[in-house]
């Protein structure tokens, strides 16, 4: 065998077993921001692209590639480094997320008002009857 097809092989044979072994560490988050690890509490099964993540239940996101969140403040959108003091008590290592796959624009307010801005209120699409009943 010629010793270039052998370093070849070699070659092959080591991408594989790393490829094996990055396979076997567990979950790899792919973000824009290389070399810092996401927060503790965001913890993906499987490769994804993810920018942004949402908690429901406190309606604010966080930006894996700024490292930032972003809330609403007074109507307005704002990013910062740290959660203001209505959430501290938040556990977010418990608290439940979504990721938002598919999204990485800078501007997170259209995606909100297209798929979260009316969550949680059922009765927002009900018609209400200004007539009272006896």
């Amino acid at each position: 065998m010629d010793s270039n097809q052998e370093n070849k092989s070699l070659m092959l044979f080591i991408i594989v077993l790393i490829l094996l072994f990055l396979a076997s560490c567990g979950p790899v988050v792919l973000s824009s921001r290389i070399g810092e690890p996401p927060p503790s509490w965001f913890y993906p099964n499987r490769l994804e692209v993810v920018r942004y993540v949402y908690f429901p239940e406190y309606s604010f996101y966080y930006d894996l590639s700024a490292r930032t969140y972003i809330y609403l403040d007074g109507g307005v959108w704002v990013r910062r480094n740290v959660l203001p003091t209505k959430y501290r008590h938040v556990d977010l290592n418990r608290a439940r997320y979504e990721r938002i796959r598919n999204y990485n624009e800078e501007n997170i307010r259209r995606y909100h008002e297209e798929n979260n801005a009316n969550r949680g209120r059922s009765n927002r699409t009900a018609t209400r009857s200004n007539s009272r009943r006896n």
